[in-house]
């Protein structure tokens, strides 16, 4: 088993990325696609994350100016810290791109070299550039001397159990002037498959090599597996994903628990309706009462898993267009849970 050689060490230190103060174990929301955007990260926000990112955007996109990879450059206030990733295949593109997202004004720019799914790595980037590090190392390095924003960088392993190359990529990619690196603990192989492994992630962060914060991903699905990944592994904090979609509270659970021992109650039923409510708000603020409602469809299923009988109340939310019969309801929803615990 691999245990953490410095983590007394590390108790007390404060995490930074240049001068962005996260704190002693920062919670990070993981970027994903059509899920990370504006109206999620509010309400994780508002949930206690400590560190957020855009969803992945487009190099090409933003160059040629297409309308979707724009409305992805979208932050606010509220937000910060707030980074924007950025993916893409051609050095050029990506330092262009990467100047476009300065102006923007988020508080770092991270790169996107993991992202496994087939429509984006067999174009050759996201996760493919694990297949060709000196493109990875010299695309980074452009980059890096392109803005004057903290640059991160979002990997896995390495493309498949042949080729585990983390440790090198994380040497070479910090002498190169990133200032974090998140790891997810599966290969490109494996896609989100099988249990993230660990080991790896941890051989990085206790490289003496290693200079850089190093946050960990993948399966962190509970406050008492972020704490076990904390004290084994001795990383500098967690990235979460998945495991935040349709749970925001998990990372004032994962807080509590670290600074209590403690276990927060299960959100109520009028909790999980007004974090609903809110996204739904947020969502309409930002693109409009159609489309804020067409697009938090897909994440009344997930705030509500788990609620017997709900199927009906699913299909009223995700057939109703208007904004104040949604409204009527998520108070139909509220009334009848608490009559059925009563």
């Amino acid at each position: 088993m691999y245990f953490c050689q410095n983590y007394k060490n590390t108790l007390h230190r404060l995490v930074k990325i240049g001068n962005i103060q996260l704190g002693e174990f920062p919670l990070l929301l993981a970027p994903m696609e059509d899920v990370s955007d504006p109206p999620f990260r509010y309400v994780c926000k508002q949930q206690g994350v400590d560190l957020m990112y855009t969803e992945f955007i487009s190099s090409e996109g933003l160059i040629r100016h297409a309308a979707k990879s724009k409305k992805k450059l979208d932050i606010f206030e509220y937000e910060r810290p707030i980074g924007i990733q950025l993916f893409g295949g051609n050095v050029d593109s990506m330092r262009e791109a990467a100047e476009i997202a300065e102006a923007a004004h988020p508080d770092l720019i991270d790169i996107n070299y993991g992202c496994p799914v087939k429509a984006v790595a067999c174009k050759g980037v996201g996760a493919a550039l694990l297949q060709d590090i000196p493109k990875m190392v010299r695309m980074t390095d452009e980059v890096v001397k392109a803005v004057n924003l903290p640059v991160t960088v979002k990997t896995r392993l390495g493309w498949d159990d042949k080729t585990k190359n983390i440790i090198e990529v994380a040497e070479r990619l910090q002498d190169i002037g990133i200032q974090a690196l998140s790891i997810h603990g599966r290969t490109r192989a494996q896609m989100y498959k099988g249990p993230a492994d660990w080991t790896l992630i941890g051989e990085v962060k206790n490289n003496p090599r290693i200079k850089i914060p190093i946050f960990g991903n993948g399966d962190i699905s509970s406050p008492e597996i972020a704490m076990e990944r904390k004290n084994k592994y001795g990383i500098d904090g967690v990235m979460i994903g998945r495991a935040a979609i349709g749970n925001p509270w998990i990372f004032n659970q994962i807080k509590h628990f670290m600074k209590t021992g403690a276990h927060l109650p299960q959100p109520t039923i009028e909790e999980r309706v007004n974090v609903c409510h809110t996204h739904l708000q947020k969502a309409i603020e930002w693109k409009g009462e159609r489309l804020g409602i067409f697009e938090t469809r897909p994440h009344y299923t997930n705030y509500f898993k788990g609620f017997p009988d709900f199927k009906e109340f699913r299909l009223r939310l995700v057939t109703t267009d208007n904004y104040q019969q949604l409204q009527s309801v998520f108070t139909e929803i509220v009334n009848h849970y608490n009559s059925a615990l009563a």
